[in-house]
């Protein structure tokens, strides 16, 4: 008895191990891609480094890159299976997404050439703030006056920030927090036009619709912006080397989002996002040899305290709502057993009667 037991708590054992093991693999896999494109960005786009300052143009490479291959999975080798979606659905859901979702990696990666990475991870901080107040203005969050608190508290701290940042650069400052903003709207939007209808897009159907429709709306911007001024540099040769591995490394973070959501959960990639900005703040001042002032700390130390926070209330809310739903179905089972119950004691009922009759 002794032994089968202690084989079987091993066997837990290794197994909650097993389960560790792989879960710290898919968040570092993820932390690793994430950095490595945000720091590639930054040294393609800066025109200290590579000097290829055509944000809409790199961009629209990824969106290239990322549907071609979206495709083949798809539709070649099978191996996503791609969601039944009408025509009126596409037009309806995703290309309203797909429109904001071009605009927020056109002014993030524009972004790259005004400010470092250090600061430009302190202002995505802001990225709670700007979800929760859209979810709360179109009716998809519930406003809770300690919540409000505590998102004033991080935008305090990122402000404060902000005011610590040795080479501010109001340009750089407005094309983060429209790429915030369009971002979180598009988070929200996809609560409301996809997964409110029961289309749940993984990252691979993501791009798979997504990619190609992104890739129509950044050619607008892109004929009138950076297409005339790429006519004319005539010295410019695509380096396939340098822009397919971005591209490459690019489309890896998105199968790595879908790794790690798949066998863990969001709020994971959220707490692995932060221990990913310091990451990236630290290497941006002792790699890149970006300026990181004391009050830049100070205020980052203050929103990333507020993110925990919120992160936290977040999954108190999770397990709230798992607790919920576990109690209401063993209630169900259990009224289901009393009925089965009732039932037998009235057919041994009507059958002693029928026998003493």
């Amino acid at each position: 008895m002794g032994m089968g037991s202690g084989k079987g708590g091993a066997s837990v054992n290794d197994n909650i191990l097993k389960k560790v093991v792989l879960s710290y693999t898919y968040v570092s896999i993820w932390i690793f891609l994430s950095f490595s494109v945000i720091v590639f960005n930054k040294y393609i786009l800066d025109r200290k480094m590579y000097n290829w300052s055509f944000p809409i143009s790199l961009t629209m490479i990824h969106m290239a890159f990322c549907s071609f291959l979206a495709i083949v999975l798809v539709r070649v080798l099978k191996l996503v299976e791609p969601i039944g979606m009408s025509r009126e659905v596409y037009l309806s859901s995703v290309v309203p997404i797909g429109a904001l979702y071009s605009l927020s990696l056109w002014f993030s990666n524009s972004a790259y050439i005004y400010l470092s990475v250090s600061f430009i991870q302190m202002l995505k901080a802001l990225m709670p703030v700007a979800v929760y107040s859209i979810g709360v203005s179109l009716n998809k969050e519930k406003f809770f006056p300690k919540t409000m608190a505590n998102m004033i508290g991080i935008s305090v701290g990122v402000a404060i920030a902000a005011y610590g940042e040795a080479k501010f650069d109001s340009w750089g400052v407005f094309l983060q927090l429209g790429a915030v903003a369009f971002e979180a709207t598009r988070l929200v939007l996809i609560q409301i036009l996809l997964t409110s209808k029961g289309i749940t897009l993984n990252p691979i159907t993501t791009l798979y619709y997504v990619a190609p429709c992104c890739l129509v709306f950044l050619t607008v911007p892109w004929l009138f912006v950076e297409f005339p001024v790429l006519k004319e540099t005539s010295t410019f040769h695509l380096d396939y080397f340098v822009f397919g591995t971005n591209s490459l490394c690019a489309f890896a973070l998105n199968l790595a989002v879908f790794l790690l959501i798949g066998k863990t959960s969001a709020l994971t990639m959220n707490v692995a996002g932060v221990v990913k900005d310091w990451l990236l703040i630290a290497f941006s001042w002792s790699i890149i040899k970006d300026t990181v002032t004391p009050v830049n700390l100070l205020g980052y130390g203050l929103a990333f305290l507020g993110v925990c926070y919120y992160n936290h209330s977040k999954l108190q809310a999770m397990k709230l709502k798992e607790a919920q739903k576990k109690s209401a179905q063993a209630d169900e089972e259990a009224g289901l057993l009393m009925e089965q119950r009732q039932e037998r004691d009235g057919e041994n009922l009507t059958g002693k009667s029928d026998s003493q009759a």
